[in-house]
């Protein structure tokens, strides 16, 4: 049929990463659909790719009939032995080898059309097979074009999409450029593979340090958490599993090396690398760098820290827009209340006067009170009389006294809620 049929099915094989077998398949596809258009539907015809020859070979079947009924699907005995062979018999069904090039211009174009698309879905398929255990690699490659805003990249062999959701905010690029990003999923549809490429994710920020810090990929250090505003500031949790390698050292590199090379490839998205600990306190108070603290107060109950910072560090601490402490929520799981040492004062003040409103409570017995963590009148109600009776310098009867006090201003304040 072709000459040259042989080397192209092995080029097109090369070139694609597509299975012979696959191709000659579709080949054999295709010159049935073109036979069954010259020669009807009805037609028992098979179809057979010949290695040695190097062609496709067509073959209509008949059934040898004393008396032909439908020509089609029939050969009468004496054509059959006369041209076929010497010994049919009625019953039997005899190969006839069609030649393709009757097929027509037509017939031929449908033939092209069904081997293109039977390539297209081995291709897809091979796809899909190389990318789908690829889930969380970090992939490189080439800006090939824009669709409706997103990021078409060309992978070599395969298509990437970055969606306008998966783009760094103000990051723009051009066709040809290099784009680095991180495969979220791969998913298989009828237009093909589709490879969700992304470089908003957190989990790209942890791909960037596992190929800067050899100790990370090598599992020496374990990045525990990580929580990122994509292009502006990014903070990440490390702990070393052996005591003698500084997991926070290791990761910032020889002068900022290591870092520096994350920070570039996010195009200067600021990085946070916090030392975890399971003292949460500390692990909170680390969390808000590069702002300082002076103390926290935890609520476990409530999962809650105030952190008391200098007064010059509030700003610091609460970040832009409430970047900072938004970022160190994320990175420790903590509701974190931030307050400045004048803020922290005047608070420690209101709560005393609301102390000082108990029949018998004054300025020293607040501050006594204060120091015991009982810093509210909601606090006073709550805790058990023989707590506050141990005290010194109150009885039993008094702390009862002052306890009834203090659920009824509660209740009070509840009833002119209610009636506000």
């Amino acid at each position: 049929m072709l000459p040259e049929l042989k080397r192209l099915i092995e080029q097109m094989g090369k070139d694609r990463g597509i299975d012979k077998e696959i191709i000659t398949e579709a080949l054999e596809a295709a010159m049935l659909t073109a036979a069954r258009k010259k020669l009807g539907q009805n037609v028992d015809i098979e179809a057979h790719y010949n290695d040695e020859a190097g062609e496709i070979e067509v073959f209509q079947f008949k059934t040898v009939v004393d008396k032909v009924l439908d020509p089609e699907t029939q050969i009468a005995k004496e054509e059959a032995r006369k041209t076929l062979d010497e010994g049919a018999e009625p019953g039997d069904s005899l190969g006839m080898k069609i030649e393709t090039a009757s097929f027509g211009r037509i017939a031929v174009q449908m033939a092209k059309q069904i081997i293109i698309q039977r390539v297209k879905d081995a291709e897809r398929d091979n796809i899909f097979d190389e990318y789908k255990d690829r889930k969380g690699e970090l992939v490189t490659g080439f800006v090939q074009r824009f669709e409706g805003g997103s990021i078409i990249v060309n992978l070599g062999r395969a298509e990437g999409v970055v969606p306008p959701i998966e783009q760094i905010h103000r990051e723009t690029y051009k066709r040809g450029e290099r784009i680095r990003s991180y495969i979220v999923d791969v998913k298989k549809n009828s237009k093909g593979s589709q490879i969700l490429l992304s470089r908003t994710h957190p989990s790209f920020l942890k791909a960037l340090f596992e190929v800067e810090v050899p100790e990370i990929s090598e599992g020496l250090i374990d990045i525990v958490s990580i929580a990122r505003e994509p292009g502006k500031r990014g903070k990440i949790a490390v702990r070393a599993k052996d005591k003698d390698i500084d997991p926070v050292g290791a990761c910032v590199g020889m002068r900022g090396s290591r870092v520096q090379s994350v920070v570039q490839e996010l195009r200067g998205e600021k990085i946070d690398i916090i030392p975890f600990t399971e003292d949460a306190p500390k692990y909170v108070s680390s969390a808000l760098s590069p702002a300082k603290v002076n103390r926290v107060f935890v609520d476990d109950e409530n999962r809650t820290m105030t952190v008391i910072v200098p007064d010059d560090q509030l700003s610091l601490a609460i970040g832009r827009n409430g970047q900072n402490v938004r970022l160190a929520v994320k990175l420790t799981g903590w509701k974190i209340d931030v307050k400045s040492e004048e803020m922290a004062a005047a608070k420690n003040e209101e709560s005393h006067e609301s102390l000082e409103k108990i029949t018998g409570i004054g300025p020293a017995m607040a501050e006594k009170l204060f120091s015991k963590g009982i810093k509210s009148i909601a606090m006073l109600a709550a805790v058990e009389s023989e707590v506050l009776s141990s005290i010194p310098g109150i009885g039993e009867k008094t702390a009862q006294q002052w306890i009834d006090e203090a659920g009824k201003i509660l209740d009070e304040e509840a009833s002119d809620k209610k009636t506000a």
